[in-house]
């Protein structure tokens, strides 16, 4: 008997191949087109009418089976066999009852290595042995009456349709990559205790991974983006492929930051970030003590070492959640954001444009390009089906091009109830808790659009425009409670933004897309697209010119101290990082002292004493206090403007 068959229900045969097929093959058997079946030494023999022989094997699944109909991959005599065994095995006389003690149910713990490498080859054994060694963990779903054994990988889900047996194992990544994803579920499912949820699996030393990575932002903080040579450049960019293939993708990306923003400073761009800079040369070194000595998160989800360079995507279908247009330098930006409802990722597409000279590119513009070959108005605002997609460990989307890469743009419709609670809020008060709950950002997962969420509207209040901010604010209210504050911030990119927005909050909006975060104990929300009764508005891509008169807000909230005082820090942190610990005067030191005083004067004691020791240590020749005074300051005044 062919347990593994007979375990095959209608919706895991679906999966393996698909309902269209499933649904045929079953018509034919009720209009009596119905196969011999012979079971020999495990193989299932069936022969059509049509005379088509398909076989199925005793082991490999659909995967393996052969049919003589010549249909490439799976075919509906493949699958009809399998219903007709099924449907035969019901007709017979019943089998005797299994006694109760007839052990535990299987899990796919009991598949083995050999039957891992006999099923997928050493390629998929080997880049799954760099995952483990780099480590990763998976989210666990246990076989039992109403469910199959699953593993949440972070770059797939794995499905096991029938318990233990690798051959009906489901994955929504293609090629090379489900097969190793599909090792990866296994290996994770062996390291775990019976019941448990999540698992971590493998893993290297972290103060050894990074160790490099920590040295040479040393070396970029005590020279300076102006003392950053094309050696250091250099030096950096070994380092990041060498983070990349050691699968520490968080601190490589950081790295490849730290570059661009190197070399726009030497390109003398007016894209370059003092800012952004700090930033980067904290992330680093926090990433390195966090992976080090992790309190509550795994060292695998600080290095992005769980996550696959690359997976591609099978028949996907995406749900348009906006865009938001900028300018960085002389080019026009682009960022698409796209929801991937099976597995609750926001997928980003980036894109940007040199601003022709004397010529201005709005998001109205942008709206009507093409992008594998859609526009791309139609894409931030649709449901978008396509058969050619390949998802980054950092949560970039590439669309395929070409003939054979079709992609095709439906009306969004109300496609956004169906988003899965991780993406879409109903209890405003819930997730401002569950933002509050992160991990800081200077160690969290380095994903484009980690805080893009859509949030149901119960009501909403408009408060008008502000001049002095040059904002557009709104309360709105989730069905299930809380507020959050709407912000539309004007742009030279997007001059229709504005009105577009009013209008749309004041229709009496289903639901906001947007960036959320907190600030001041309040839940802010800047909108990437709006959905009313009439349909979905993305407020960067409207056309307009700026001159609609917008209906004024109350009286601008006043300065906050607290605030001010963070805001200085940080910025006395960035031209520190600027202009290089080593060409630190006096002039420096003074502002490090003022920072100090002022933060001591809010209460942030803690933090006026890293700026005291800063101070100390930039009047010493020590470089090392000197590098380890700065980063102490600069991580705890940037968790603190995060927290505040």
């Amino acid at each position: 008997m062919r347990d593994d068959l007979l375990a095959l229900t209608p919706d895991a045969l679906a999966a393996l191949a698909n309902r269209g097929l499933v649904k045929r093959a079953a018509k034919d058997l009720d209009a009596g087109t119905v196969p011999e079946l012979a079971l020999a030494d495990g193989a299932l023999t069936a022969v059509f009418p049509d005379g088509a022989t398909a076989v199925l094997p005793a082991e490999g699944g659909l995967e393996a089976a052969t049919c003589s109909c010549g249909a490439p991959g799976k075919c509906r005599h493949r699958v009809g066999a399998v219903l007709a065994y099924q449907r035969e095995q019901e007709a017979a006389p019943a089998a005797e009852a299994v006694p109760a003690d007839a052990g535990p149910v299987k899990t796919p713990a009991v598949i083995t290595d050999d039957q891992l490498r006999a099923a997928f080859g050493p390629h998929a054994f080997k880049a799954a042995e760099a995952t483990r060694k780099a480590g990763y963990t998976a989210r666990l779903t246990w076989p039992g009456p109403d469910q199959h054994a699953t593993a949440e990988l972070p770059a797939a889900t794995v499905k096991f349709l029938v318990p233990g047996d690798v051959g009906y194992a489901h994955s929504d990544a293609t090629g090379p990559a489900r097969d190793a994803a599909i090792v990866l579920a296994v290996w994770a499912f062996r390291e775990a205790e019976a019941g448990a949820a999540t698992v971590s699996v493998g893993g290297s030393d972290p103060a050894e991974t990074l160790a490099e990575s920590v040295h040479l932002v040393h070396q970029v903080l005590l020279d300076g983006a102006a003392g950053a040579d094309a050696v250091l450049r250099a030096a950096l960019q070994r380092e990041s492929k060498a983070l990349t293939r050691r699968r520490a993708h968080w601190p490589a990306g950081a790295v490849n930051d730290l570059i661009d923003q190197l070399q726009r400073y030497e390109d003398r761009s007016a894209a370059y970030d003092p800012h952004r800079l700090a930033v980067l040369l904290a992330e680093i070194p926090a990433r390195a003590r966090a992976a080090a000595h992790p309190t509550g998160t795994p060292a695998a989800h600080v290095l992005g070492s769980e996550e696959a360079d690359a997976t591609p995507l099978t028949l996907v279908r995406l749900t348009g959640l906006g865009a938001r247009v900028g300018t960085e330098g002389d080019r026009r930006t682009l960022e698409l954001y796209l929801a991937q409802p099976e597995t609750g990722m926001v997928l980003s597409i980036r894109r940007d444009w040199p601003i022709p000279e004397n010529e201005q590119v709005t998001g109205a513009d942008v709206a009507a390009r093409r992008l594998a070959g859609c526009r791309i108005g139609s894409l931030a605002a649709g449901n978008t089906v396509t058969e050619a997609a390949t998802r980054t460990a950092a949560r970039a989307l590439k669309l395929g091009t070409g003939r054979l890469a079709k992609t095709q743009v439906l009306p969004l419709g109300l496609a956004w109830n169906d988003l899965p609670a991780t993406l879409r809020a109903t209890d405003l008060d819930a997730l401002a808790a569950e933002l509050g709950e992160r991990p800081p950002a200077l160690v969290r997962a380095r994903v484009a659009a980690e805080s893009l969420r859509v949030l149901a509207v119960e009501s909403t209040e408009l408060l008008g425009y502000d001049p002095a901010s040059q904002r557009l604010h709104a309360l709105v209210t989730g069905p299930d409670g809380g507020t959050a504050r709407v912000l539309v911030a004007h742009t030279s990119a997007a001059p229709g933004a504005l009105e577009a927005a009013e209008q749309a909050l004041n229709a009496g909006p289903l639901a906001v897309a947007g960036h959320v975060h907190r600030h001041r104990g309040e839940l802010i929300v800047e909108p990437t697209a709006i959905l009313t009764p009439d349909g979905p508005v993305v407020p960067d891509l409207a056309p307009g010119d700026d001159s609609a008169e917008l209906e004024a807000a109350g009286e601008s909230a006043a300065a906050e101290p607290v605030s001010a005082a963070i805001e200085d820090a940080i910025a006395v942190c960035a031209d520190l990082a600027h202009q290089g610990l080593r060409r630190s005067r006096e002039p420096s030191r003074v502002r490090v002292e003022a920072a100090a005083s002022a933060l001591n004067r809010v209460g942030l004691q803690r933090a006026a004493t890293d700026f005291v020791h800063l101070s100390k240590a930039l009047g010493n020749e020590d470089e090392a206090a000197k590098s380890a005074a700065w980063t102490a300051a600069a991580v705890r005044m940037l968790v603190t403007a995060e927290l505040h």
